[in-house]
């Protein structure tokens, strides 16, 4: 795994450009952060954290084309770079295997004692 580590929001962020792709833009994040992580966040917060995402290699943006309303603006589409996906994809594997190695009852409401 890369270096550097990522805040908790930052992967939620991460995990939202790959569910959001290809229309991944800063509306279309805060959605998915909302209906699937439950959390209701401003578009400053997820620009700022896509703007430390990108100084980290992690993600890379482009200008789309203008919607096609009259005096539609033209959206800043984001993706995952190579480092993203392999970032990513270790902080998965890292978790599951953690996952793995917690005792069943704990699982299932037993005490952690």
């Amino acid at each position: 795994m890369s270096g550097s580590r990522l805040r908790e929001f930052e992967e939620l962020v991460l995990l939202s450009v790959l569910i959001a792709t290809p229309d991944a833009h800063g509306p279309s994040l805060q959605a998915v952060l909302a209906e699937e992580a439950g959390r209701e966040v401003s578009l400053g917060a997820i620009y700022t954290a896509l703007d430390r995402l990108g100084r980290k290699g992690l993600v890379q943006s482009e200008m789309g084309d203008p919607t096609p309303v009259r005096g539609g603006r033209r959206k800043r589409h984001y993706q995952l770079t190579e480092e993203g996906l392999v970032h990513v994809r270790e902080v998965r594997r890292v978790r599951e295997r953690m996952w793995q190695k917690v005792p069943v009852d704990l699982l299932e409401g037993g005490s952690a004692k």
